[in-house]
């Protein structure tokens, strides 16, 4: 007879699920989840193009302001996923995805009435607070149901369908715009949402058992998040997911300025945009096939030390060259720096989440509210700054790379803990 310990250890090696619960096949669970989670990014990189006629219609002074725009979209997120991790350990997970979605479609309607600036930034809030549910409540659906490797793998596939959201979001906002008007855009949003709950109802099973549900309390919710942040891997593959998402906040949000302010793209702004973020999407793929064969720590470390030489070289460049690069370097070294974040994001995730199969909700509402924490505040900033030169935002990718390496070094110093286990 084999030992159940060994049956355990060649099934996590094998990339077997993490529990016995019927799940949509692979197929067709990767788009579903991907287009939940995508409602984000095409929420934050369709308005790209209508950021001009957006301020000029609602009264917008100062250039630089209209960014809340975006920004109001990642200030909704942070304050939501600290909401909806606990309630999908206590509901149960398509409850909860449920009300993110409804909320999200109450702010894309907000928006769409909109006629005041101070509107249309509560509508951005409240559809960054239901965006939120998606995005957390997908990461423990998936940790319900696989860990490790496949889990990485599974989370890469996912991650390269999602990002093809950014790759086609500026140019659908743009024709959109150019049929319609702005407020047509966020129509669509709302047409997505829709979908989105349709699909998921329907086809989706709910993966957390009510004998595994926690009860919502606020006791019990800084308990499980006081036993995350005591992990020593969860909590600094987390930080460092925020530390590396701040540049890229910064990048998206001054987006319409440095391609047609600094660099006069005109209407190619969302093809030189979704462009890079194909890369990202392409390079997640890649890390789907190669997590199997050499571990998301090993590509972890090569990427973030890729990333932050190639990011520290542009900013030399940039200062060398007075600011504003010639627009093929520009675009040479964030295809550089776009290439290792790939083979990052999919990865610090699943490496966070690795450890907290035992509190998924909580977990994963740690795990992604807290980089967003990070990086809105510092991604704000850099953007605001500014100022028709792209100094701060090179700056921002050498800086928050290194300290992004210097955290994951921290994380792996308490790999002890785990030892024996191949990640």
């Amino acid at each position: 007879m084999v030992p159940d310990f060994a049956l355990q250890r060649c099934k996590f090696l094998m990339g077997s699920p993490a529990s016995d619960t019927p799940a949509l096949r692979t197929g067709e669970f990767v788009p579903l989840i991907a287009l939940l989670i995508s409602l984000g990014a095409l929420s934050i990189d369709g308005m790209l193009p209508a950021l001009p006629a957006i301020g000029e219609d609602l009264g917008v002074v100062n250039r630089n302001d209209v960014q809340f725009v975006i920004a109001a979209v990642f200030l909704g997120l942070a304050v939501g996923q600290f909401f909806f991790g606990p309630l999908s350990d206590r509901a149960g997970r398509k409850p909860a995805i449920h009300a993110g979605l409804i909320l999200f479609m109450a702010g894309s309607l907000m928006s769409v009435f909109a006629r005041t600036f101070e509107v249309m930034m509560v509508g951005r809030v409240l559809q960054g607070v239901g965006v939120a549910g998606p995005r957390v409540v997908t990461m423990a659906l998936v940790r319900d149901q696989y860990e490790g490797r496949q889990m990485a793998r599974l989370m890469s596939f996912a991650t390269s369908l999602f990002i093809l959201a950014p790759t086609i979001a500026p140019a659908l906002g743009q024709g959109i715009q150019w049929l319609a008007g702005w407020r047509a855009i966020f129509a669509s949003f709302f047409g997505i949402a829709v979908v989105a709950f349709v699909w998921f109802t329907v086809r989706q099973p709910e993966t957390l058992p009510a004998a595994r549900r926690r009860p919502m309390s606020l006791p019990a919710i800084v308990s499980g998040a006081v036993e995350v942040v005591k992990i020593r891997s969860a909590l600094g593959y987390t930080l460092a997911s925020g530390l590396l998402f701040t540049p890229f906040l910064a990048y998206i949000s001054a987006a319409q300025q440095i391609y047609q302010d600094v660099y006069d793209t005109g209407a190619l702004f969302p093809f030189y945009f979704g462009s890079l973020a194909l890369v990202i999407a392409c390079m997640s793929f890649v890390n789907g096939r190669l997590v199997l064969k050499y571990g998301m720590r090993r590509l972890s470390t090569i990427a973030i030390i890729a990333f932050t030489i190639a990011a520290a070289a542009a900013w030399a460049l940039t200062v060398a060259l007075g600011g504003v690069p010639p627009f093929w370097l520009f675009m040479t070294y964030q295809l550089c720096v776009f290439v290792w974040a790939g083979l990052l994001f999919g990865n610090l995730s699943a490496l966070a989440m690795r450890p907290l199969g035992h509190i998924a909700g909580i977990g994963a509402t740690v795990v992604t509210s807290l980089p967003t924490l990070v990086s809105v505040p510092f991604g704000a900033f850099v953007a605001y700054r500014f100022d028709g030169t792209l100094n701060s935002l090179t700056a921002a990718y050498a800086l928050c790379g290194a300290a992004a390496f210097a955290t994951m070094r921290w994380a792996e110093s308490g790999r002890s803990q785990q030892s024996g286990r191949v990640l």
